[in-house]
């Protein structure tokens, strides 16, 4: 059984393709598992993926549900003791990222590492080393599973919703870590190049909606409702303060990014 398993889901992008599955094969860690699904591309795809074949444990290429449903089925077809989803496009950030999470995986179920916006080279959703992930971190905060490895094991009683279009990665995150309470580890190191581009606002909404849904389905009411007011006016009135003082001038947005730090620290 490898180490850890890659898997990259493509559809009509030759070009991504073929700078994820060179990152892939490059890295200097050698115990690992590479699968690739392609959703019956018509473009240059399969072209690519059979230059590489030797170095593929196993591809397909066929019509699919979707997104999440080829991640299933990539998963249908791992042995890796641990799970990234590497798509097409995307890349890791050099050839060392996984002899470096394998120094630090140590007993996590899973392990969060940074993303690195490939447009802008800024940090894309990180959080601090060792911080404790709750289900207020995964309400704030966006983890990328381009920079997560998870225990192939989790996917066994959660694999991925593939009646959602944009949050089911998420929701296997909450099942994990706020039911499940698997063991968690937060590392600086830098996992990914990730392509942010391509990002509507309708897309935007939709995850928004997809979100109050999940979380209506898998936490109690009760729950949520407390959840709901954090940072509201009603319990913190400064929060209405906050979009008036970032218009004035710079006395006011001073005043702002520290009223930002405080609710941060709160």
């Amino acid at each position: 059984m490898a180490k850890y398993t890659i898997i990259t889901i493509n559809y009509n992008n030759g070009k991504g393709l073929r700078s994820t599955i060179e990152s892939v094969i490059n890295q200097t860690f050698d115990d690992v598992e590479y699968i690739i699904v392609d959703g019956g591309s018509t473009d240059n795809s399969v072209d690519i993926i059979k230059d590489f074949s030797e170095r593929i444990n196993f591809w397909v290429s066929e019509r699919d549900g979707g997104v999440y449903s080829a991640m299933n089925k990539g998963l249908h077809h791992a042995h890796g003791e641990y799970v990234n989803f590497m798509n097409s496009g995307d890349t890791f950030y050099s050839p060392h990222v996984l002899e470096e999470i394998d120094r630090q995986m140590g007993d996590a179920d899973i392990l969060f590492g940074n993303v690195c916006d490939a447009a802008t080279g800024k940090l894309y959703g990180g959080i601090k080393a060792d911080r404790e992930i709750t289900f207020l971190t995964l309400k704030k905060e966006i983890l990328c599973h381009q920079g997560t490895f998870y225990r192939r094991t989790i996917f066994n009683r959660h694999p991925y919703d593939e009646n959602l279009r944009l949050i089911a990665d998420w929701k296997v995150n909450v099942q994990a870590i706020v039911l499940d309470n698997c063991k968690v580890k937060v590392v600086d190191t830098i996992v990914a190049n990730y392509d942010l581009t391509g990002m509507s606002s309708t897309q935007s909404q939709l995850h928004a909606e997809e979100r109050r849904k999940v979380m209506k389905e898998l936490i109690p009411e009760r729950i949520l409702k407390d959840y709901e007011h954090l940072y509201t006016e009603s319990e913190m009135p400064i929060v209405g303060l906050l979009p008036e003082l970032k218009k004035r001038g710079r006395v006011q947005k001073i005043i702002y990014l520290f009223a930002k730090k405080i609710i941060k620290l709160t």
